[in-house]
């Protein structure tokens, strides 16, 4: 069994939660999703069941979009309403000031990650340390902001819908909006609701899913790739390929072949992997199937 499962995460519980839900429910060991979401955040959460998991990082990679409540004059040490208050001040902002501010990160910034992410340094998560009360420096890292809208500000709540690059935290966002506006901001609320081409409405209730539906709700592994350009390959060179060996670019008759491009390579309508573009060449980025769609 492989393939794509689009699930609409609840609140209240983590993303490694709903995988173990999918592999129970599934009776697969072999599962894994695409981009953590917190505990507080729900929507749009693909998870990939079997082989199809090696396609994991291709769309964590890709960007996301999210709605955001936010509210302002506060600040917590989770840099969400679940944490502990830090500070709070009075609110003086303008719908010009606001939108002003969440502007001002839109295109390639820098931001540092929270102290309560999964992130590792020196070998420990950043979680870990926070929980027992330790805060150390984080190196800032760039992000894309693609789009920021806000919308709905009552003076001191306000939604947010963001499309970002990876890596982006939408906590951080909120924090930094709040610091240059200079009273300090947390997040309330959170809904992913897309990823790559994945919006929340393709996606099933975590809470919908049982043992005797789940299959109707696993799509073809090719799915979770449809982005990228597709390869169709002769039965030698999805040998070749799926083997692990490169194909010549010319004798594939790709055409405006690019360095670093991703394909989905394909034989008799059955994805067999990723390959990337290099130097004239195409390499295995990852191998799903042999040419007759087996394992």
């Amino acid at each position: 069994m492989q393939g794509l499962i689009l699930v609409n995460k609840p609140k209240g519980i983590t993303s490694f939660a709903a995988v173990a839900r999918v592999r129970r429910l599934a009776g697969i060991k072999r599962v894994g999703h695409t981009g953590t979401l917190d505990p507080l955040a729900e929507g749009v959460l693909p998870i990939l069941i079997g082989r199809a998991t090696s396609l994991c990082s291709y769309i964590t990679e890709t960007e996301k979009s999210y709605t955001a409540r936010v509210r302002l004059g506060i600040t917590t040490d989770t840099e969400d309403i679940t944490g502990n208050v830090l500070t709070e001040k009075a609110v003086h902002v303008t719908d010009a000031q606001l939108l002003a501010a969440a502007e001002s990160f839109l295109g390639e910034c820098e931001q540092i990650p929270p102290m309560f992410s999964a992130i590792k340094v020196d070998g420990k998560r950043l979680y870990s340390l926070a929980r027992k009360g330790e805060e150390i420096e984080r190196t800032p890292r760039k992000i894309f902001i693609k789009s920021i809208t806000v919308r709905d500000f009552d003076g001191k709540e306000f939604y947010l819908d963001v499309t970002c690059g990876k890596g982006t935290y939408i906590r951080s966002l909120c924090r930094d909006i709040g610091e240059k506006l200079g009273c300090g901001a947390t997040l309330t609320e959170l809904i992913r609701t897309q990823t790559a081409v994945f919006s929340i409405e393709n996606c099933v209730p975590l809470d919908d899913l049982t043992e005797e539906n789940i299959n109707t709700f696993i799509l073809p592994t090719d799915k979770a790739v449809e982005s990228m350009p597709q390869l169709n390959v002769t039965e030698k060179q999805a040998v070749r390929f799926s083997n692990g060996g490169m194909l010549d670019v010319t004798r594939t008759g790709l055409k405006n072949a690019t360095d670093d491009m991703l394909l989905r390579v394909k034989y008799n309508g059955v994805l067999l992997g990723i390959g990337r573009v290099e130097e004239g060449s195409i390499k295995v980025a990852c191998v799903l199937n042999n040419k007759d769609g087996s394992d």
